[in-house]
């Protein structure tokens, strides 16, 4: 399946297999990265590349030159904040420093992994991209079920005879299992981490019921349904949700969705008669949880995660209220937005009194919401040319979707249901560290991209 002869094809498939896998200890040098396997992959992969002087850049495609735009803009924007960055100071760190350590990690994500994944992509053919990256997938994904049954024995239903088997998971390369609780994370380190994994992946998976035949392309599906609801993350519940409904949208016709329709809930209800037979009571306890914990406005005065969330969010947007045009500068929210936190926020919120507004803890708060923090930090420019890439990037996968076939259009739809999946996503994150999001756009680079106006 993969060549020997050109080792960062190896680091590049390892990466994809070992990106969700972020539990351990790794180099503190690199920052944002030290945790995350993948990314030892990728950026081994890109020096290799790199030394071999075998990088092509994509400089005609216009997907490329609009992240380029982008990236630019990041910079400008700091810099028209200069005065102002370098007078910056919180959790003993200059606003200075916060720029050049946010920035490195978006050109790491941005530029070099991108550039690393679209010099592979672009020496194979399309069928190559659409199966071997599929079986990447897949295989990570019977790993991750592979551990989340124990997981959920062991956490969910309190089999303690489960936790043994961690004792011989703990053994596989980038893993070790901290806690276990009613929320699985699997080969992630948080439920969160998990969520996004399982969001990236998810239109491969789907994709299995346009390739192939007979009840078992439904198996990655189902494996993708029952981690998300295992997992107790509300984004992944609602993300996936309107992931399989574009998916359908994009791949049945009326007659069909009524037909399969019919024939899903045929299944669903065998299957739930199954389980609730084994253990009625917890599921019908488990459904209620979920629901209740979609309520935002109600949970919003007594869950202190919702407090944050949207206390943050309230924050950002007050900062670019006062800097609507070019924002303060990339990485420098946090320095503006702790005079805004709302006081039903704060309010019986540990999380601010011993970590958001603690100068004594140096890690940063997060902002929850990558387009309120593009608008504080980017202003009106920023958010228009992102909100241009997500346009540009939807249109052109539409467009292949409708007038190509084959696997081009099979990786098209996949390129949807991905691409839209960490777009909504990104309503909940405020981190660029997404390696679902560049490679989908390394593809749709590929794809859109002639490969004789590369410039090498």
């Amino acid at each position: 399946m993969f060549s020997l002869n050109k080792p960062y094809h190896l680091l590049f498939f390892l990466g994809l297999f070992f990106f969700p896998f972020n539990s351990f200890e790794g180099i503190k040098a690199l920052g944002e990265f030290k945790n995350e396997s993948g990314a030892y992959f990728f950026l081994l992969g890109f020096i290799l590349l790199f030394f071999q002087k075998k990088i092509s850049l994509p400089l005609y495609n216009s997907v490329f030159k609009i992240i380029l735009v982008f990236l630019g803009w990041c910079f400008l924007s700091t810099l028209l904040n200069f005065t102002n960055v370098e007078s910056s100071y919180f959790k003993h760190t200059t606003g200075i420093n916060r720029f050049i350590r946010q920035y490195i990690s978006l050109l790491l994500s941005g530029i070099v992994f991108f550039l690393f994944y679209y010099n592979v992509l672009i020496k194979m053919e399309i069928k190559e991209i659409l199966y071997k990256i599929r079986t990447v997938f897949l295989y990570s994904l019977f790993t991750a079920s592979i551990v989340g049954f124990f997981e959920v024995l062991a956490g969910y239903y309190g089999i303690s005879l489960a936790r043994y088997a961690f004792y011989v998971l703990d053994y596989f390369p980038f893993f070790e299992k901290r806690l276990i609780g009613d929320r699985i994370s699997s080969i992630a380190d948080e439920p969160p981490f998990f969520a996004v994994y399982l969001i990236t992946i998810s239109g491969w998976m789907f994709s299995y019921m346009l390739t192939n035949k007979g009840i078992l392309k439904y198996l990655p599906t189902i494996l993708i349904l029952v981690l998300t609801f295992y997992s107790g993350s509300r984004t992944a519940l609602i993300v996936i949700f309107i992931q399989v409904i574009i998916f359908f949208l994009t791949t049945v016709s009326k007659e069909k969705i009524i037909k399969n329709t019919i024939r899903a809930t045929v299944v669903f209800s065998f299957l739930t008669v199954c389980i609730f037979i084994f253990n009625g009571d917890k599921i019908i306890n488990a459904f209620e949880e979920k629901i209740d914990s979609l309520d935002f406005r109600s949970n919003l005065t007594k869950n202190i995660s919702n407090q944050s969330r949207f206390g943050m969010q309230y924050a950002a947007l007050q900062v670019f209220l006062e800097h609507p045009i070019i924002g303060v500068g990339y990485g420098q929210q946090t320095y503006y937005s702790r005079f805004h936190y709302p006081a039903w926020a704060v309010k019986n919120n540990y999380e601010f009194k011993e970590a958001y507004k603690n100068p004594a803890v140096k890690a940063f708060p997060p902002s929850y919401n990558m387009y309120t923090r593009i608008l504080s930090e980017l202003g009106l420019v920023g958010i228009s040319i992102f909100i241009f890439l997500i346009y540009f990037s939807i249109k052109k996968i539409k467009f292949l979707i409708k007038n190509k076939s084959g696997e081009k259009q099979v990786l098209a739809i996949i390129l949807l249901v991905g691409l839209s999946g960490l777009f909504i996503n990104l309503l909940q994150i405020d981190t660029f560290r997404l390696y679902g999001l560049w490679l989908y756009l390394a593809i749709l680079t590929v794809l859109t991209n002639k490969q004789e106006n590369a410039y090498e």
